[in-house]
């Protein structure tokens, strides 16, 4: 098996990790039922396609984590994109592919803790959204503090809690819809001729993969992954398929007994509550109430200790590189994580997540943000994988080092062209940031060198 130091590194971290530990991690990142918490804008987007955006979804993502997994073998190592840029292509473009996937990972916590704070206040309206945020943020800084054997612990209980929830609504579902409370033909959550264009589908597909982003948190614990490298790319495959039958299941069951149609296409859905009317709809106000209690806890919680762990991994890598302060590559010695870096994770969550809280699109401000930096950094890992593979190892694995990354890039630039545009002027205005950096860094003679590049 491959090590870190023959590119470098030393072995800080602790390597406790299997494959079901992996793939647990990445289905809890990506939440199994991540789609309550966005159904309904994805539903007026995709124009009651729903189940079409998330197929979509994961093409873009399939194609991404083949990439990734054959990155994962020749640098096993944190940092994800970052390090498969910079190793693949060259240090500079892994600091802008590094750049890129923060505004994804520093926000993700951000907007998870938000929409677990808002989902809370509306049961319990005495405890404001700030305070919610603050339990939520202080929780999961504990738990990743004592470990990612802690945090993986904790991640399969929450795992077998939400696979729960989501079996009792699609029993429910099942038993509505035989009888007869569908509002609409089996096919149409896949395709509505009268609604499809593939603008509507790339532009629901740019909202709907905020669900699938999270399988790439796996390549951020490579230096914790005990066993093959080989084994860390598959765990990623293996979460993504796992995680997309999910999807494409309760949203198609949703789509099918969602009332209203008409109005939620015309109108969206800014309170957010569109899957748990759906829900009520379905089966009465108990199933609305377990299922919005549920989105709360697995946002809040789950998914936001995870997307804690990953961030504090990625601005390790960062820093070990002095790419980033030196100070968030310090390790505890006792509980063999990125102290530091966990704790800057934790404080600028807990401040984005309460400036946004007072702002009225605040959560979907921040979904678009954490899509577009995630695209543009997989865009930069699909152009590593052909640069390394295929110009500097002479590959003749085409399919793998070629074909795949090159539809890949095709259709992230297809996502990527039908997001927000709000969104693609913020994210251009932080790349513009990031390349401002990476001039200023040539400027003062601290160009961007990876270990081994070291003279």
């Amino acid at each position: 098996m491959s090590t870190i130091e023959q590119f470098g590194y030393r072995q800080e971290l602790q390597r406790s990790l299997g494959f079901a530990d992996l793939m647990i991690y990445g289905l809890i990142f990506m939440v199994p039922i991540a789609p309550f918490g966005i159904f309904g804008n994805v539903f007026s987007v995709s124009h009651g396609m729903v189940a079409l955006a998330y197929v979509v979804g994961l093409v873009a993502m399939a194609f991404t984590a083949l990439s990734y997994a054959q990155m994962a073998r020749a640098f096993p190592m944190a940092g994800s994109v970052y390090t498969y840029a910079g190793r693949g292509i060259g240090a500079p473009v892994g600091f802008m592919a590094g750049w890129s996937i923060l505004l994804d990972y520093i926000l993700v916590p951000s907007l998870l803790y938000l929409v677990a704070g808002v989902a809370m206040n509306s049961f319990v309206p005495a405890i404001p959204v700030w305070a919610w945020l603050i339990a939520f943020v202080a929780l999961n800084t504990v738990v990743n503090y004592l470990g990612i054997q802690m945090t993986a612990r904790i991640t399969r209980i929450m795992l077998v809690a939400e696979l729960a929830v989501l079996a009792v609504f699609l029993v429910v579902g099942a038993v509505a819809l035989a009888q007869g409370k569908a509002q609409t033909g089996a096919l149409t959550p896949i395709f509505d001729s009268s609604g499809f264009t593939w603008s509507v589908v790339f532009a629901a597909a740019s909202v709907a993969v905020l669900s699938f982003l999270g399988f790439d948190g796996i390549s951020t614990l490579a230096e914790e992954n005990r066993e093959d490298a080989r084994r860390l790319g598959r765990s990623m495959l293996a979460a993504l398929g796992l995680a997309a039958v999910l999807f494409v299941v309760q949203t198609w069951v949703a789509a099918l007994l969602t009332p209203g149609r008409d109005e939620l296409i015309a109108g969206g859905d800014p309170s957010g509550n569109a899957f748990y009317a759906t829900a009520e709809f379905a089966g009465g106000h108990w199933l609305s109430v377990l299922t919005a209690v549920a989105t709360a806890v697995a946002w809040g919680f789950a998914n936001s200790l995870v997307a804690q762990a990953a961030t504090s991994r990625l601005l390790f890598a960062m820093a070990r590189d002095r790419q980033l302060p030196s100070f968030l590559a310090k390790v505890d010695p006792r509980h063999k994580v990125p102290v530091n870096a966990t704790l800057a994770v934790a404080a600028v969550s807990l401040i984005l997540g309460v400036f946004m809280s007072g702002r009225a699109n605040g959560v979907g401000e921040l979904a678009s943000l954490v899509n577009f930096g995630a695209m543009t950094a997989f865009l930069l890992l699909h152009v590593a994988v052909v640069v390394h593979y295929v110009v500097r190892r002479r590959s003749t694995n085409w399919w793998a080092h070629l074909v795949a990354p090159v539809i890949g890039f095709a259709v992230l630039v297809a996502v990527v062209v039908n997001q927000n545009v709000a969104a693609q002027w913020v994210g251009g205005l932080w790349l513009l940031v990031g390349l401002l950096l990476l001039g200023g860094s040539y400027l003062f003679g601290r160009k961007p060198v990876l270990p081994t590049e070291v003279k």
